[in-house]
């Protein structure tokens, strides 16, 4: 077993972890041959990719740089984007270097694990709450351990028990990340040099939040944030909490939690946690939300003076797993004659073709909806091509997640002879910069009606620009209606689901 470092030494802190949201209903698994086409990142590797922006791992180091009697080690850490199940294979090999490198590299006094919360695996329905069971028992009682989750996480009861420390982003888009990590890495910190005993409470009511409702700066999630805040200022507590939880991960965990951290006070953490808990099932009618059918939505926005018009296709949510090449919104604004709608549109053969061709060129053929019968039929298209890039760019401003860096893979432009533009990208591209259209020659500002793949993710870079915002009620492996899943593992009674489901703390 690794001992704790002690003595004289510096306090020595390392991080590893893998990170994904896995959706039960998705496609496409996530295979280790994926986790290696995003990259798979060692040692300085790490810190090379990420210490200049806002994510978790640039939260440990902005926290932890300043600290001269701090050593913070990078040891591995993958992030794959959402998509199906990790494989077993895939499982094994991430647990086996991450458990290797925290091994061969001790002693520690503290690790720090930027994980999602929301990873389900072949092997292990909780892939996140096992790593962290697997890492205590490698090094032992003494090794404070903290994890910085996704809101999206479900947080398990095993990831409490196994960390010391456990904070979750409280912004959804997600752009308190990096101030999220800054609290984890502090609170390791101060527990490694015996300032504070951290003590944490999970309650979990059987409470499910629908994604339409889980915007952090809309009623009534905004009201429940308030409450949080209003308990972490209370004397005592550490921090507070809330999981707004994954619907698409069909485990036992899925739902709505609630997380306060006291400095030694069991039952005052429990009552944090309660207060926050209770208020939320108190609001559990009003935690649903609505969207709009893609027909009614289209002839709001072809009416439109003011533009562009931004809609959301929430069934084919790239942030959720859905692989983005959903034509719904396509095919039915051409039988209703709404021109002037633009989208990415994942469809690595038509960017490759269109790559060969160039631009100028004309491109007819079939684009979208061939990655499986969940998101459409493939959308018939002539039109001249554009734009051709590497889809490569970069965002500086703050986005949901805090990333950087964006790849969408060789990608153009085809704009249409009936008024549409598509910019084809190789991978399931997120509609969370508008510098994905910009690289590629098109300004979302010049508009009529740009589709947006997701929900929240996109909020960041098209509020500001989008004259009226539209969720649309579409088909898909991340749609609003969970009521056309067929779950097998979640916990039931659990509303909305189960109507029935009664909650007492």
């Amino acid at each position: 077993m690794v001992k704790r470092a002690s003595g004289g030494k510096k306090i020595r802190i390392g991080y590893a972890a893998f990170s994904h949201e896995s959706n039960s209903f998705a496609y496409q698994p996530a295979t280790l041959e994926k986790w290696r086409e995003w990259g798979i990142l060692y040692g300085e590797d790490i810190r090379a990719e990420y210490e200049t922006s806002k994510a978790s791992i640039a939260g440990y180091y902005g926290r932890l740089r300043d600290e001269v009697d701090v050593e913070l080690v990078p040891l591995v850490f993958a992030r794959l984007m959402p998509m199906g199940p990790i494989t077993k294979e895939a499982t094994e090999f991430l647990f086996t270097e991450i458990l290797r490198l925290v091994a061969e590299q001790g002693l520690w006094d503290g690790l720090l694990l930027p994980l999602h919360g929301a990873a389900v695996s072949d092997k292990y329905l909780d892939a996140d709450g096992e790593i962290c069971a697997q890492i205590r028992d490698l090094v032992g009682e003494d090794v404070v351990i903290g994890a910085s989750l996704d809101m999206h996480a479900n947080v398990s009861q095993k990831i409490v028990e196994e960390c010391d420390v456990v904070t979750i982003y409280q912004t959804n888009p997600h752009i308190d990340t990096y101030e999220q990590a800054v609290h984890c890495a502090d609170l390791v910190l101060r527990t490694i040099r015996g300032e504070i005993n951290p003590v944490m409470y999970l309650a979990d009511p059987p409470l499910l939040v629908n994604i339409l409702s889980q915007g952090t700066s809309d009623e009534p999630m905004a009201e429940l944030l308030r409450v949080a805040k209003a308990q972490w200022q209370k004397p005592g507590a550490l921090w507070v909490g809330i999981g707004e939880g994954y619907p698409y991960a069909d485990v036992p965990e899925m739902g709505m939690t609630f997380l306060a951290i006291t400095d030694g006070d069991p039952v005052l953490a429990r009552e944090l946690a309660d207060a926050v808990a209770n208020r939320a099932w108190e609001l559990r009618v009003e935690l649903q939300g609505s969207s709009t059918s893609v027909r009614d939505a289209l002839l709001r926005a072809d009416k439109a003076s003011a533009l562009p018009v931004v809609l959301f296709d929430v069934g084919d949510n790239v942030g959720a797993g859905t692989p983005g090449d959903s034509t719904y919104v396509l095919h039915e604004a051409r039988a209703l004659g709404v021109r002037g709608v633009t989208q990415a549109l994942r469809d690595a053969d038509v960017a490759a073709q269109c790559q060969k061709l160039g631009v100028g060129a004309t491109f007819t053929g079939e684009v979208g909806g061939k990655c499986d019968d969940l998101h459409g039929a493939p959308f018939p298209i002539t039109g001249v091509i554009t734009s051709v890039s590497d889809g490569k760019y970069e965002e500086t401003k703050p986005v949901h997640g805090g990333f950087r860096f964006f790849d969408d893979g060789p990608s153009a432009v085809i704009k249409s002879d009936d008024g549409f533009t598509i910019l084809v990208t190789t991978y399931p591209a997120m509609s969370a910069s508008l510098d994905q259209f910009r690289s590629s020659g098109v300004d979302p500002v010049k508009e009529r009606i740009m589709v947006v793949k997701g929900v929240h993710s996109p909020r960041p870079a098209y509020e500001p620009i989008g004259k009226e915002l539209i969720w649309l009620s579409t088909a898909g492996a991340s749609t609003a209606d969970l009521s056309t899943f067929t779950y097998k593992h979640i916990r039931k009674p659990l509303y909305p689901l189960q109507k029935d489901a009664t909650y007492t703390p």
